[in-house]
């Protein structure tokens, strides 16, 4: 596995594991946690050296079993986990950026994902009742008594991260992007050049439909956060399909899978873009890796990059109430 460098000089592997659906947002959660920690240390096996986890997820459990998992691993990989939401009685309840909040949270994820220091630790989505320069003053504050190694945003806006980034650096920042979501193109990524800041997509597979393996009839079960999304209708899904058609024509043209191609791509935009794919089969493990040895030409790259525009993309990437959390 190849490496990369985000902002600050953190090194990584250049593709890492988003380890949230291992724990909720994918229908019926792992009936056995012990097939999970194999396919975490599957990963590390594979030459995976950075996992994605927050105190959300699950909430909790996520954080307990990358701890459990990497553990004997410690020194050999970078963990980030999240920051930003108020649980209360095991759910979410809406956002909550206060230092104080920020402190505990800190204290609680280290002994949840068993380490001495947070390698990472990203504020989930901007609390637009906490100026950011008090959340950017808390986590110097735990950079500075030794909890926590870096700062990173999540799907925040480029004004945003400029005004983090002036009262302490940001190491990366972490947003949906992929072929079908290119939000972060006109003002995101120009900022993070700019800046030093490194890239951090997820969803980089639009959630499974750019592998091929999402189609127009596939029923999404309770628990699946897909069957909420509009871009998942089956509407929506029948218009997409084209886009999914040409990754997957060229993919066939280079013996590689769809979602090859997808990260391929992704990895080839910047070289401080790192993309983080969620799985729970060690076969997928073994693909997306894959994908680092999947070369595109500056043709191959030119129509991938304008295919979106060509023939489209139909329905929003979040709900309403979503999207209302993203790009402040």
């Amino acid at each position: 596995m190849h490496t990369r460098t985000l902002g600050q000089g953190l090194t990584v592997s250049a593709i890492g594991l988003g380890c949230m659906g291992m724990s909720q947002s994918y229908g019926p959660n792992p009936g056995d946690r012990a097939d999970m920690i194999g396919v975490l240390r599957d990963a590390v096996d594979l030459g995976v050296t950075f996992f994605d986890t927050a105190e959300v997820y699950g909430p909790y459990v996520n954080e307990e079993l990358v701890g459990e998992a990497l553990e004997p691993v410690r020194d050999e990989v970078v963990i980030a986990t999240k920051f930003g939401w108020q649980i209360e009685n095991g759910a979410s309840v809406g956002l909550n950026s206060r230092p104080e909040q920020i402190k505990r949270v800190a204290d609680e994820s280290l002994k949840r994902l068993r380490v001495d220091t947070l390698d990472l630790f990203y504020q989930h989505r901007v609390d637009p009742d906490v100026p950011i320069e008090d959340v950017a003053g808390a986590v110097r504050d735990l950079v500075e008594a030794g909890k926590v190694r870096h700062f990173g945003l999540s799907e925040a806006s480029a004004a945003t991260i400029r005004r983090a980034h002036a009262v302490f650096p940001v190491t990366a920042v972490q947003s949906e992007y992929s072929l079908w979501t290119r939000d972060p193109e006109p003002e995101v990524l120009p900022t993070l050049a700019e800046l030093g800041i490194g890239f951090v997509p997820f969803s980089p597979l639009g959630k499974g439909f750019l592998t091929g393996t999402v189609s127009t009839t596939t029923t999404f079960t309770d628990g699946d956060v897909r069957g909420g999304i509009p871009r998942f209708s089956e509407e929506n899904r029948t218009a997409n399909q084209a886009l999914v058609d040409h990754v997957t024509e060229l993919a066939r043209s280079k013996s590689a899978s769809p979602g090859q191609v997808a990260l391929a791509w992704l990895l080839a935009q910047q070289p401080w873009i790192v993309p983080i794919p969620g799985t729970r089969r060690r076969e997928r493990l073994e693909e997306n890796a894959g994908a680092t040895a999947v070369a595109l030409s500056a043709d191959e790259l030119a129509d991938l990059n304008g295919v979106a525009d060509r023939i489209g993309v139909q329905g929003n990437r979040y709900s309403d109430a979503h999207l209302g959390l993203v790009g402040r």
